[in-house]
Order: C-alpha cells, then structure tokens, then sequence
C-alpha cells in the first residue's frame, strides 16, 4: 500500500451559514473529490446554538469527516483530537476498502482474525504517522466568531506543534470566510510552516455573512490545483476516496 497523502479540511465556524451554496451539499461533492471534512463547532459559554451545531455535525456526515462541538477554552485539543482521528479514519476506510477487493465486497477489517486485524491495525498507525497531511483550514470569521478568533490562532499554533513529531511532512494552507471582496480570503498559502499565521487574525474583520458553503467549495479547488500542478510526492496517492 502506497504511504500516499491525506488531504483534510478542517472547518472550524459556530454554525448558521447564510450566503451561498448549502455547505452540506459543497461537504459531499469535496468528499466525492477524494477529501475529508472535519468540522469543529465552536460554542461560548452561554450558547444554545441548536441549528448551527446540528449543521457542524451534518456537514461532517456529508464529507466523510468527523464533528466535534466544543466550548472555546477547550478548542486546543479538540483540534488536535479531531485532526488526527480524521486522519485514522480515513485510512481505516482505505484498508477496508483494499481488504474488500482481496476477500469480497462484504468484508471489513472487524471480519478479520484478531491477530489479523491487529497487524493490519499497526498498518493504520504506521500510515497514520508517515503519509503526507495536507490540510486546508477554514475559518468562520463572521460576527459571532470576533470574540473566539484569538482561541482559534492559539489552537491551530498547538496543532502545528503536535504534528512536528511525525514522521510524514505536514501542509497546511489557512482561508477565511467571508473575506473582504469575495466569499472567502486567502491568509497563508501552502506552507509546512503553520506557526507562520502568527498574528493573522489580528488584520482581519469580521461580518454578519456566513458563506460557508462557498468556503468548502473554495477548499476543493485549492486540491484540485495542487494536485494537477503534482506538487505531491506520492506516485499514486492512496486517499483516493475519504474513509467512512
């Protein structure tokens, strides 16, 4: 099996999109592009945000990802948590898959042996630890989101310095939404460096629109991109799908 690259979206808002395409429908056309989208809702301390939570969890059904709702203090780990579950997931989901060419179409790693899922378990460490991550990050930065923007910065700064330790080169590229002109803006093109958005979100203002939608959409093309320009080192990158 080929180490290959993850490729990972990683939104992180309060909910309640309001402008442009329905994030949910944009989460599943990323998925079908080969991406997995992880969602972080972020909540204040007296927030009963029905709507925008059940909306963080549906996008991340759609994409493939996982969905975690969490209260600002605690966005830290959660990042971190999210993140590298993600990750797991998606390359469970690729394992099932090559396990399900080789014995029949109805089995899965959980079909298998106990000393047999257990080396293929170790597998989904190893790659979890050496494949490629390339990760574009979205940020709401809508109105309700001015006052959890300094938690995010600290949060995505934790989360570059807990990937340093793996083996596997680390992308990341940062976008808000909405931007000044236009649906989202570009804060931080592809880089290994994500401690280089150091103060980012201090330039920024925040607005009323959510455009949610239109930011998953802007993620898909950024891979699209990358991808067609084969900056990847991978000969044959085996997150061709995002795992379920």
């Amino acid at each position: 099996m080929s180490r290959g690259t993850i490729r990972q979206i990683l939104l992180i808002t309060d909910g309640c999109s309001n402008a442009g395409e329905d994030p949910v429908a944009m989460a599943a056309i990323a998925k079908e592009e080969g991406l997995c989208v992880n969602v972080i809702g972020i909540l204040d301390d007296d927030d009963e945000n029905e709507r925008g939570m059940s909306e963080v969890n549906d996008i991340a059904a759609a994409g493939g990802g996982m969905s975690d709702v969490v209260y600002a203090k605690a966005l830290s780990q959660t990042v971190q948590m999210v993140t590298k579950k993600g990750m797991t997931q998606t390359i469970h989901g690729v394992v099932n898959r090559e396990i399900s060419q080789i014995l029949g179409k109805d089995q899965e790693m959980e079909d298998l042996a106990p000393e047999k899922r257990e080396e293929l378990m170790e597998v989904v460490d190893e790659l979890g630890e050496t494949s490629q991550l390339d990760m574009v990050i979205l940020v709401d930065t809508s109105a309700s989101m001015r006052n959890k923007l300094p938690r995010v910065q600290e949060a995505l700064l934790d989360l570059s310095l807990s990937l340093k330790s793996r083996e596997g080169e680390n992308y990341f590229c940062l976008y808000s939404f909405p931007g000044k002109r236009s649906p989202v803006e570009k804060l931080l093109s592809w880089t290994p460096q994500l401690d280089s958005l150091k103060g980012a979100f201090k330039k920024l203002s925040t607005s009323g629109v959510t455009p949610t939608g239109p930011a998953i959409m802007e993620a898909v093309k950024l891979y699209s991109k990358r991808m067609k320009k084969g900056v990847t080192n991978d000969e044959t990158a085996f997150i061709e799908e995002s795992g379920q």
